[in-house]
């Protein structure tokens, strides 16, 4: 099972756009310290809810401060954004991070976004697939036009090319002027060899040797909260990101839905085994020496930023919005997900894979609101729950 954490940049009532920003990042070097698998960045636009406009951007900035955890957009939207424009940004984190950034694209939603960006509700109403078959165009290919409704222009070279292979960096560069021995080779294999004793390496296969994959791009990820966009991820061969109201039995629909989505498009099973191993489930956690204590964490806070963050939300043409109760929001929160004592966090985690089949997890690690007590929480949510995930 792979588990990180899941960040939206939240403000909540009372704090500043830059504190709620640095708890991001604070949060992102605490989850890598903790062992976790990745950080995944919301982005959102003109409401508290979320103060990260650009998740790419902000995804820049946590690569270079971290040294081996995936970081990903939990999602990049669509609909406000041109796919060529992102395409670009996301080949260079791909090439520039080794292989570590992940695109989670999805559609957004029918916001005041539409019109202070220019692309009008239709984007967000028609215009997803021909924006995501775009995307993937540039991430896969040497050259690309395009001739849609949408977007028109004449073939252009790609460039960079995500589909290269990325270049592996160093993890830490050695001082200028360091006076150090040069490493031996065994020294930066962790190797430990008798003296005397003979190095011996497999032969290296060669990119495009027979079972070796082929470059393709850093990992294309959708959001699905309707049927429709279950189907267009299955169409395209893309895993899904699940959203957080969904209970394991909304899950178990979707992914059913999702293989005969994939199924009617005449694809192996071999090749659905290994997407369906990609899938990520977004989640709650909050761990605490009771479970009492950690739900009065959530419910003390979220509520709050609930009314104060998505109440902000306006929509592109006064259509009528309902929003949900922000108290019963939370408690539903902390019944479907990790939120408890760690052994009830790893029980639920555990239950939900068991249920659905889904290994990935990308965890709301900051419904506290506190800078302090968020990292406590990723520092325990990898010292104590995930060694019971093993």
């Amino acid at each position: 099972m792979r588990v990180g954490a899941f960040l939206l940049s939240a403000q909540f009532p009372g704090q500043g756009h830059a504190e709620a920003l640095e708890r991001t990042v604070s949060a992102a070097v605490a989850t890598e310290r903790a062992g976790l698998d990745s950080v995944w960045l919301a982005e959102h636009h003109f409401v508290p809810y979320g103060v990260c406009p650009n998740a790419a951007t902000l995804a820049a900035l946590l690569l270079g401060r971290t040294r081996r955890i995936g970081v990903g957009t939990a999602v990049s939207v669509l609909s406000t954004t041109h796919p060529v424009s992102l395409g670009e940004q996301a080949a260079m984190l791909h090439l520039t991070s080794g292989g570590r950034f992940s695109l989670g694209v999805g559609r957004g939603g029918p916001w005041i976004d539409l019109d202070v960006f220019g692309t009008g509700v239709d984007a967000f109403e028609h215009g997803f697939p021909e924006r995501l078959d775009l995307l993937l165009r540039w991430l896969r290919g040497s050259r690309v036009g395009a001739d849609g409704p949408q977007f028109s222009f004449p073939e252009v070279a790609v460039v960079p090319r995500a589909a290269e292979r990325p270049a592996a960096g160093p993890d830490q560069a050695e001082p200028l002027g360091s006076s150090s021995r040069r490493p031996a080779l065994s020294d930066w294999l962790g190797l430990d060899p008798e003296p005397g004793a003979l190095l011996r390496f497999p032969r290296q296969r060669k990119d495009g040797a027979q079972g070796a994959p082929a470059p393709s791009g850093p990992p294309v990820i959708v959001a699905c909260t309707s049927p429709g966009g279950v189907r267009l991820a299955a169409e395209r061969g893309l895993p899904m990101l699940l959203g957080m109201h969904s209970g394991d039995e909304d899950k178990q629909q979707m992914l059913a839905a999702y293989r005969a989505a994939w199924r009617a498009c005449g694809r192996g099973e071999e090749q659905l085994a290994r997407v369906e191993r990609e899938h990520i489930a977004a989640g709650v956690a909050q761990v605490d020496d009771r479970t009492s204590q950690a739900r009065a964490s959530l419910l003390r806070a979220m509520p709050g930023w609930f009314e104060y963050g998505l109440g902000a939300h306006r929509t592109v043409d006064g259509r009528e919005r309902k929003m949900r109760d922000p108290r019963e929001y939370t408690e539903l929160l902390c019944d479907l997900h990790a939120v408890g004592t760690p052994k009830q966090c790893a029980d639920r985690l555990l239950a939900t894979a068991e249920r659905t089949g889904i290994r990935r997890f990308a965890l709301l690690a900051e419904g506290s609101g506190e800078r302090a007590e968020t990292l406590h929480n990723i520092a325990r949510l990898g010292a104590e729950v995930l060694p019971q995930l093993s």
